[in-house]
């Protein structure tokens, strides 16, 4: 598999990378996890508009899955070679509506269905292209899924956004590369159930037994050497900051 960071900033844009997408590869199969703000203009410098085989959207804020209603006009708005067949997108229950809301004046209520192929997820395992998928709900204000994603032996676990939480030390157990959130700072903010900071993603990695430890999500006012500098105090693998544009073999 190969991992691209498309955008990695959390709650808004940095001047530096986009929210919330990442692109995995595999047999020539483009599944893309989340689309925040400012994320279809950095993909397409890695991969055609049209070029995507499926989405997933970890949750339903804006950070995560806005971008979806630009994505929706260059796909029903498609000139050349007529409408764009409708896209398998997996999201949480109400993906459709929310989107839908969210562009506020498309043609009609069911304008995205006939661009976007909706699927709801909830904790399960099945497929996507040669991708074997397994979700699990996460600790977050509202409903938010961590995948993994796994292929030829090797595996991908992406946090979404969460809290601590014992189902994803299990959904990332024995994980090649863990892509964790790592919002808040340790020793500053403290909310239950909505994110993590750089010691708790460490945590986290340890007990799962994560074999790569990637921190993203962070957000322009946090400082993202201290995160990464926390996490590796309690974690013994490789750790590193996501960045906008770097790729990963897996």
């Amino acid at each position: 598999m190969k991992l691209t960071v498309v955008g990695c900033s959390g709650s808004f844009p940095s001047a530096e990378s986009a929210c919330s997408s990442y692109l995995v590869e595999a047999d020539g199969f483009r599944l893309l996890l989340d689309m925040g703000n400012g994320a279809l203009g950095e993909l397409q410098r890695h991969c055609g508009l049209y070029d995507l085989d499926a989405i997933f959207l970890s949750h339903l804020h804006a950070d995560h899955c806005i971008d979806m209603c630009a994505y929706f006009v260059a796909r029903y708005y498609r000139h050349e070679g007529g409408r764009c067949a409708p896209l398998p997108v997996f999201g949480p229950e109400g993906t459709e509506h929310r989107l839908t809301t969210a562009y506020a004046d498309t043609p009609s209520a069911s304008s995205m269905s006939e661009v976007f192929d909706f699927h709801t997820v909830k904790p399960s395992t099945f497929e996507i292209g040669p991708f074997t998928v397994h979700t699990e709900r996460v600790a977050h204000p509202v409903e938010a899924y961590a995948i993994r994603i796994e292929h030829g032996g090797r595996s991908l676990t992406y946090s979404g956004d969460t809290g601590v939480t014992p189902v994803l030390d299990e959904l990332a157990r024995d994980t090649d590369l863990f892509l964790c959130e790592a919002a808040f700072t340790h020793g500053k903010e403290s909310i239950p159930d909505l994110h993590l900071n750089g010691r708790e993603a460490g945590e986290t990695a340890t007990r799962a037994g994560a074999r790569r430890l990637v921190l993203t999500h962070i957000p322009p006012w946090t400082d993202p050497q201290v995160n990464l500098t926390d996490a590796r105090a309690v974690y013994a693998g490789p750790a590193e900051l996501a960045v906008s544009g770097r790729t990963y073999e897996i």
